[in-house]
């Protein structure tokens, strides 16, 4: 230890104590420093890399996470992680695991960065769509005039610009909030505002009584959520039925009188409110913040309501596809990531002999043993081999 920071050498093996659930381990090539939040072993008996794939193993990690104290940042202790209990196989046989795991892991690591990348791009064309739709129109056809502003360009030609505060008022929600309770009426905080949409998983309660009605703190129908401060500033989220009647905590409400709301709310997430407007707003102050007359004074481009409501169908639609099939790719990530973990905590504690494995060069991705056979195994059921 050097006061705020760790020495390392080339050939320690560093593991996470922070939030030891997130299992993270690693094996540097050269010497340097890092936060006391990483712990520097030197694996005696153990070649390097197989003792980060011990660390690793599911087993371990789970002994580990159920030690740590602290409930905002929870972590483990040395004297607890240093007197836990490792398998330990011969030392060639160590290194055929290690072999065996950085080739089969390598396989999986690179399925799931095709897998995030293609994420990014269905991200991607998401926000281009939005923009598109709400900049352009569905009609590819549709005559373009001057918008007057530059970095806007030209827009359908019977649209109008108008400023955000022409459409609607806007007001702020509680601010603080009254002390939070487990049973009450939910309170929608900035962290549970994400990019169009309300997460209710983690929403706090507060008691009625403790709630200044006076304030007008009670969510409708339709109103949009905008997050005030922080690194989120400006996200933003249209309230739906099973939000409505929540209060709003420290953000603000927009209340649309003049057109279509959930127009008003892909226009707020789209490229041209974001990029062109929000964050460079946000970021002449300090620290990132936006208030109800800066938000006010935005620009908006304004078709008739009737193309408002086909725009926001087509949105929701089309937006609606695009997101189920990144909740599919999600889903196939967390699947090779159980896998993974599975295959690590069967190699390292013997369910699984890897020492014939290893010598195979094959490209594809396979495993010594079935998907339910190495769950089995990981888990410490019948059918897997024990080191001696």
């Amino acid at each position: 230890p050097t006061g705020t920071a760790n020495a390392f050498k080339a050939g320690h093996t560093l593991f996470g104590k922070l939030r030891p659930y997130l299992a993270k381990a690693c094996t540097p090539d050269f010497d340097g420093l890092c936060s006391t939040e990483l712990l520097v072993l030197n694996g005696i008996e153990f070649d390097r890399d197989s003792l980060r794939y011990a660390l690793l193993s599911d087993g371990f990690v789970k002994l580990v996470d159920s030690s740590t104290y602290g409930s905002k940042m929870p972590r483990a202790s040395w004297d607890f992680i240093g007197n836990c209990i490792l398998p330990i196989a011969p030392p060639a046989e160590q290194r055929a695991i290690a072999n065996f795991l950085d080739r089969e892991t390598g396989k999986i690591d690179r399925l799931v960065a095709k897998k995030r990348e293609l994420i990014g791009k269905l991200k991607e064309q998401r926000a281009a769509l939005i923009t598109r739709a709400v900049t352009r129109g569905l009609n590819p056809d549709a005559k373009l005039k001057p918008s007057g502003i530059e970095w806007l360009g030209d827009v359908p030609e019977h649209w109008e610009v108008k400023r955000l505060k022409h459409l609607g008022k806007i007001r702020y929600g509680l601010g603080e909030p009254p002390e939070y309770i487990d049973e009450g009426v939910p309170f929608i905080r900035a962290t549970d505002i994400k990019r169009g949409k309300i997460d209710v998983d983690a929403v706090k309660r507060v008691s009625p009584k403790d709630i200044p009605w006076s304030r007008n703190p009670e969510l409708a129908l339709d109103d949009i959520l905008v997050v005030r401060s922080g690194a989120y500033t400006g996200d933003s989220a249209i309230v739906t039925k099973d939000i409505a009647g929540c209060i709003a905590g420290y953000d603000m409400v927009v209340t649309v009188d003049k057109g279509y709301a959930p127009f008003l709310a892909w226009v707020l997430l789209s490229k041209y409110m974001l990029h062109g407007q929000i964050y460079l707003e946000r970021l002449r102050a300090a620290q990132p913040h936006l208030n109800a007359e800066e938000l006010g004074g935005f620009t908006v481009l304004f078709p008739s309501v009737a193309e408002q409501r086909a725009i926001a169908d087509f949105l929701d639609r089309e937006t609606g596809k695009i997101d189920r099939l990144a909740a599919k790719v999600e889903e196939a990530i967390g699947r090779l990531q159980e896998y993974r973990a599975a295959l690590i905590t069967a190699a390292v504690t013997g369910k699984i002999d890897v020492r014939e494995a290893v010598k195979e060069e094959s490209e594809t991705l396979e495993y010594p043993l079935p998907r339910s056979e190495l769950m089995m195994a990981a888990e410490g059921g019948e059918g897997g081999r024990t080191c001696a």
